[in-house]
């Protein structure tokens, strides 16, 4: 039994197209300037920067946001195979406040991928000081369709 490896060219092309159709549909991400950084098969780099409508009580960004990052870093990562994929549970341990002015960056990696299931962690680091703010682990789950309608999807490396 053989099985077929997707050329990586064509992977990394679909992780993009497929990065760009959601974008045009993500108004959160949008709203709360995340920018991606790049894509590819299971991984993710996205950047928010911190303005000051996002800092919380205590004049550090509010934790939902940092969140909210993580989860749309994860989000790309793991639907860059063209199939419509959700989350079915996460964790977020905050290390280190994120500061106004700063730029957070998330970066996604898949860590397992086994039938309609993944595993995925993400790292969100202060660009500023380097300092890792936030390590988050989602697990995902495979519902029906494509992010791309009609689009051949590859599969799971």
């Amino acid at each position: 039994m053989s099985t077929k490896h997707p050329n990586p060219t064509e992977a990394q092309a679909l992780a993009e197209a497929v990065a760009d159709a959601m974008w045009a549909r993500d108004r959160a991400a949008n709203a709360l300037g995340i920018k991606i950084e790049s894509v590819g098969p299971g991984v993710s780099h996205l950047s928010m920067p911190v303005r000051g409508d996002m800092v919380n009580g205590h004049h550090i960004c509010h934790g939902g946001l940092i969140f909210s990052l993580a989860d749309t870093a994860f989000a790309y990562a793991c639907n860059s195979y063209n199939k419509n994929t959700v989350a079915s549970a996460c964790h977020i341990d905050f290390l280190a406040p994120g500061m106004e002015n700063d730029t957070l960056d998330a970066e996604a990696v898949e860590r397992s991928q086994s039938g309609r299931t993944g595993v995925y962690d993400v790292t969100v680091k202060s660009r500023q000081s380097g300092k890792t703010i936030a390590l988050f682990r989602g697990k995902s789950y495979r519902i029906s369709g494509e992010v791309i309608a009609g689009l051949a999807a590859v599969p799971a490396a």
